[in-house]
C-alpha cells in the first residue's frame, strides 16, 4: 500500500500545528519534537525512514518559506521552541482551502468545479510554486490555468453560436486572450436574460475577478517592471478567487449548450 503523498504529509503537519497551537496566554508552547511525533503518528509513518525524511523536509520548508519561526519568547528563543508567523496564521485560519495547503485547496476546488486537463496541470504547478514561496512563478501558472478555462468556455460558446446559426464575433476567433475575454464577456452578457438567476448572480459577482485580480496579477508577474512586480498577498488573493471563477465557468459550460 503506497504511503502518504507530500501533499498529504504537509496537510497533516499543518493540521497538527493548528490543533496544538496555544489558544491563550496561559497555554503551553509549540515544540518541534511534539509536533513531529504527533504528525508521524497520525500519518502512520513512524519507523518508516523514507517517509520520516519526507516529513522533515516539509517541516523545514515551513521555516524556509516563513510559515514558522524558531523561538517561543526571548527566554526561549531557540529550538525546540517555535511559533507561527503571520503568513502561517493566515494559512491556518482557512486551512481547508488555503493554497498553502495544496491538498485541502484542491479538495475544496473540486467539490464545486471541474477543470480540464490543461488547467489542472497548470494549477498543480501553481500550488507547488506557492508552497515553495515562489510567488511570481505561482502567479504566472495560476494565470495560465485561468486562461485555459477561458479558452475552453470560448470554444463551447463558438460551437453553440454556430449550431444555432448565429454569427461568431471575430474577437472570439482571435489568438489574444484579452481580445477573446472581451468577446466572451460581450457574448455572455448579451444573453444574461437566459441565465438562471443563481448563475446570473454568480456571473456578475465573480467573472470580473478574472480581469481585475487573477489576470492583472499574472500580467504583473509575467511582464515585470521591478524586482518584485507582485506582492505575496496579491498572489494569495488570486488563489482564493480562482475557485469561484472555476465554479462559475463550470456552470456556464453546462448552461451554454442550451443557449437559444
Amino acid at each position: 500500500m503506497p504511503g502518504p503523498s507530500n501533499a498529504d504529509i504537509r496537510e497533516t503537519l499543518l493540521q497538527v500545528i493548528h490543533d496544538m497551537q496555544p489558544k491563550g496566554p496561559l497555554d503551553g508552547s509549540l515544540q518541534s519534537g511534539l509536533v513531529l511525533s504527533e504528525t508521524a503518528k497520525r500519518l502512520g509513518i513512524t519507523r518508516n525512514a523514507d517517509l520520516e525524511l519526507a516529513l522533515l523536509t516539509l517541516w523545514n520548508d515551513l521555516f524556509r518559506t516563513g510559515y514558522l519561526s524558531w523561538g517561543f519568547n526571548l527566554n526561549n528563543p531557540d529550538p525546540p521552541f517555535f511559533h507561527i508567523s503571520d503568513p502561517g496564521r493566515r494559512a491556518l485560519a482557512r486551512l481547508s482551502r488555503d493554497p498553502g495547503n495544496p491538498a485541502g485547496y484542491l479538495a475544496h476546488l473540486y467539490s464545486a468545479a471541474k477543470l480540464n486537463a490543461v488547467a489542472q496541470s497548470y494549477l498543480g504547478e501553481a500550488l507547488a510554486c506557492f508552497a515553495a514561496g515562489l510567488h511570481k512563478a505561482a502567479a504566472v501558472m495560476l494565470g495560465a490555468a485561468a486562461e485555459s478555462i477561458i479558452l475552453e468556455l470560448r470554444d463551447e460558446v463558438v460551437t453553440r453560436l454556430a449550431a444555432i446559426g448565429a454569427s461568431v464575433p471575430k474577437s472570439l476567433q482571435d489568438w489574444r486572450v484579452k481580445t477573446v475575454l472581451d468577446g466572451l464577456n460581450d457574448a455572455l452578457t448579451s444573453r444574461m436574460a437566459q441565465m438562471p438567476y443563481e448563475l446570473r448572480t454568480e456571473f456578475e459577482a465573480y467573472w470580473p475577478a478574472f480581469t481585475q485580480q487573477i489576470r492583472a496579477t499574472r500580467n504583473d508577474a509575467g511582464h515585470p517592471s521591478s524586482v518584485d512586480p507582485v506582492a505575496p498577498d496579491a498572489v494569495h488573493a488570486s488563489f482564493l478567487v480562482f475557485p469561484e471563477l472555476a465554479r462559475t465557468a463550470t456552470r456556464l459550460l453546462e448552461w451554454v449548450p442550451g443557449v437559444k
